[in-house]
């Protein structure tokens, strides 16, 4: 690649609006993606995106300032909260503008609906695929640009040198191509992360589809990055019981009930998703099934509004929304911790940037605010892009990581040459049940060290778990390997992180220390190391 050039890695709505962004900027763009854009989870974000387009209807950016401070329990950096609601509704111009199909009110303006935590209808959607449609479109866009996309390529390792000062600076990234089983390099002076979050640690008990393994999260962290926050997990409150696939908040924004074995309603349905979530797990602590209940919004208004949440009751749960009440439970959901960035999206490795849910650029806190996410990933996506490729024009160092080559194609030999003693599949089984157990909705000092330590056992023991497939072409049980591996050190991350925040606060609640303590105010910073730093 030329030196103008700028490398985004992972093909989901952050880094194709961050690789559109680029391209604007005047960078020579690649996206390196480890499936196919369109299957990113960008598409599961279905409630919409917040937006005040109007501050004559009982709303404005200061409430949707204060919604999001408020939702984040004290731990968003509010200069980063407001730029984002400040950019909102450019943001939602810019959508519109490509070609994002919101849905519409009676006067054709852009329909918006009321999600949990908020004070006002702003979270502007197109059915109950806001997601999706957004995700399409920005691919549309990126191929209409002539942005060349990577895809089956799984990430190995972000390749770093230093320059005079030692300071380091990213100079390429090495990646496994799922089709042919090649190591390939790429070298470029700006590299954009957005391989979404790590959910998947709770294996199935997650809503997110099973790439979402925090394969980037883990490799920036062994490049030198530092991670934050990581151990807030938001658990989304309506998963299906049975499959753990999400159905969206738009349902209780629409009017939907959440009752118990009884019938009774027992939570405030649009309260913030920690607190719902919370509320569904004491009630279950009772012995009570939970269900979702949205009979009474009527067929016609389930099928012209909520069409793909009937799908999925149907396909999963085999109920029908219309008729049958849904049986739920609280799944993980959405990692509000990952990479530590700045201001300017930059990593604390020069030239690696990152956006998304593997990043944290500190407007969630403890706890994100519903319709948040797609905002986040449009607002930073564009700021990444543009700021990778400023970078990319001033870049004054080496790159030189083609050499590097042989060391991972290595690497990956003696992954093969493991014996086969332990079944990672087994211990993946195991590890999502420890931490839906453990450290989960509500955790306890003991349970959490417990955890730590079966974690640190499996890490030991890592070299027992080889894989039986040697064959190059579409090695995926090497590829469930490397996963397996990035979540065992993500799981490290979050059990030291929960440990140290011995409180309650958001998405993090201990039952030995249920209130809210003020000496928890700053961010849980951990590097490769695995050293605790406790920074605001």
């Amino acid at each position: 690649m030329s030196k103008n050039s700028v490398i985004v890695v992972g093909g989901g709505g952050a880094g194709l609006v961050a690789a559109l962004s680029a391209k604007e900027s005047g960078a020579d763009v690649i996206v390196i993606t480890k499936e196919y854009p369109t299957r990113s989870q960008t598409c599961m974000a279905q409630g919409g995106i917040n937006a005040v387009l109007s501050e004559q209807e009982d709303d404005s950016i200061e409430t949707h300032v204060q919604n999001t401070l408020k939702s984040a329990k004290g731990l968003a950096n509010e200069q980063a909260v407001r730029y984002m609601c400040q950019e909102a509704p450019n943001a939602i111009k810019w959508l519109d503008g490509i070609g994002v199909p919101f849905s519409r009110d009676s006067k054709s303006k852009i329909a918006q609906r009321k999600l949990g935590g908020t004070y006002a209808a702003r979270a502007c959607y197109a059915q109950d695929y806001t997601g999706l449609k957004i995700l399409h479109t920005l691919y549309d866009r990126c191929l209409a640009e002539g942005i060349e996309i990577l895809n089956e390529r799984h990430l190995l390792e972000f390749i770093t040198a230093a320059d005079k000062n030692n300071r380091s600076y990213v100079c390429g990234v090495s990646v496994l191509n799922k089709r042919s089983g090649e190591v390939e390099i790429y070298e470029a002076p700006s590299i954009i992360v957005a391989t979404g979050g790590y959910s998947r640690v709770f294996h199935k008990y997650s809503t997110n589809s099973v790439a979402s393994t925090g394969d980037g999260v883990a490799a920036a962290l062994r490049a030198g990055a530092r991670v934050s926050d990581m151990e807030f997990v938001q658990f989304h409150p309506t998963a299906l019981k049975e499959s753990s696939i999400l159905i969206s908040e738009s349902a209780r924004g629409a009017g939907g009930y959440l009752l118990n074995s009884k019938g009774e309603r027992f939570v405030n349905e649009l309260a913030p998703r920690d607190e719902v979530s919370k509320a569904i797990d004491d009630e279950m602590d009772k012995g009570e099934d939970i269900y979702l209940d949205i009979r009474h919004l009527g067929a016609e208004f389930i099928e012209k509004e909520l069409p793909q949440e009937s799908k999925l009751a149907k396909l999963y749960e085999n109920a029908d929304p219309a008729t049958d009440l849904l049986p739920i439970k609280p799944a993980a959901h959405y990692t509000m911790g990952g990479i530590e960035v700045d201001a300017n999206s930059s990593t604390f490795i020069n030239g690696l940037f990152a956006v998304g849910e593997c990043a944290n650029h500190q407007v969630h806190g403890a706890n994100r605010l519903g319709g948040n996410s797609l905002l986040e990933l449009v607002v930073f996506g564009k700021q990444a892009g543009k700021n990778a490729a400023d970078y990319a024009q001033n870049f004054d160092n080496k790159i030189d990581a083609a050499e590097q080559k042989t060391f991972f194609e290595n690497q990956i030999a003696e992954i093969k040459k493991l014996p086969n003693k332990i079944s990672f599949y087994e211990e993946y089984a195991k590890l999502g049940e420890l931490f839906y157990k453990n450290v989960g909705i509500k955790r306890e000092k003991s349970a959490l060290q417990s955890a730590l330590e079966k974690v640190k056992e499996m890490k030991n023991s890592i070299s027992q778990m080889g894989v039986n497939d040697k064959t190059k072409v579409y090695n995926t049980n090497l590829l469930e390997f490397l996963e397996f591996k990035n979540m065992l050190e993500l799981s490290e991350t979050i059990l030291i992180s929960a440990l140290y925040r011995a409180e309650s606060r958001g998405a993090h609640f201990r039952v030995d220390a249920p209130n809210r303590d003020e000496k928890f105010t700053s961010h849980t910073i951990i590097d490769r190391d695995g050293v605790v730093k406790d920074e605001n």
